[in-house]
């Protein structure tokens, strides 16, 4: 009893870590964690989407590269209550409205990330491959794009731990995942919920990154091969 009674004291303090906060909303964390990934994951795949065709087409007319990243540097540039103000008409207020958001501000790092990539293949693999009768879409699926992959997957860890960050911004419009209840929580000054909320997403920062490097070393395993005269 008197373990209960303290855990629930610490509510009434208003501690800024509480036990019996996360056993009481246990599925309000849960929920909120679910929307804030989902958020994230869609903004990024559809960025990505979006951010290699133009990445191609700056790379294979360089009059377009210019304008093209121009324009996704001046999208990042643009406050996010700007931001969402402007897309308000188009998508209400909704998680489309968020999800737009984001994929634009998540451009500028992708579309950089992929023409470094492919401008950092070495001719002499370019011109081998040619040599051996390859097209130019087996060139870039089947040569480029593999020795592109550090680059690319260093641009994608830097987009999504970016996109979970700006994701709290969607509180604005009450889709913003855990910065829902980081928000409510300094609306109420309810200390434990900003604290936890807070702690929630560096947590899935840290997990996003960690799990997109586990994939570009096992996308990637030549350059885990240990070059010669190098220590074993």
């Amino acid at each position: 009893m008197s373990t209960r009674l303290a855990a629930q004291s610490c509510l009434t303090a208003n501690d800024w870590i509480c036990g019996e906060y996360l056993r009481t909303r246990g599925q309000e964390l849960t929920d909120a964690t679910i929307e804030h990934v989902w958020i994230t994951a869609a903004s990024v795949l559809i960025g990505l989407a979006v951010a290699f065709p133009l990445a191609l087409l700056a790379r294979s007319r360089p009059a377009f590269a210019g304008p093209v990243l121009g324009l996704t540097t001046l999208l990042y540039t643009i406050p996010s209550l700007a931001m969402f103000s402007l897309l308000l008409p188009v998508f209400g207020l909704s998680a489309a409205l968020v999800v737009t958001g984001l994929v634009l501000y998540s451009l500028t790092i992708l579309v950089r990330n992929i023409m470094a990539g492919l401008d950092a293949v070495p001719a002499e693999a370019r011109e081998a491959a040619r040599g051996m009768g390859y097209g130019p879409a087996r060139l870039l699926w089947e040569v480029e794009l593999p020795l592109a992959l550090p680059a690319l997957m260093a641009g994608l860890r830097i987009a999504t731990v970016s996109t979970i960050a700006l994701t709290t911004v969607g509180a604005l419009i009450g889709k913003g995942g855990l910065g829902n209840l980081i928000d409510d929580g300094v609306q109420t000054t309810f200390k434990a919920q900003v604290l936890t909320a807070s702690v929630l997403c560096v947590l899935l920062a840290a997990a996003a990154d960690l799990l997109l490097l586990g994939v570009q070393r096992l996308l990637t395993p030549w350059t885990r091969i240990p070059k010669a005269g190098g220590s074993v």
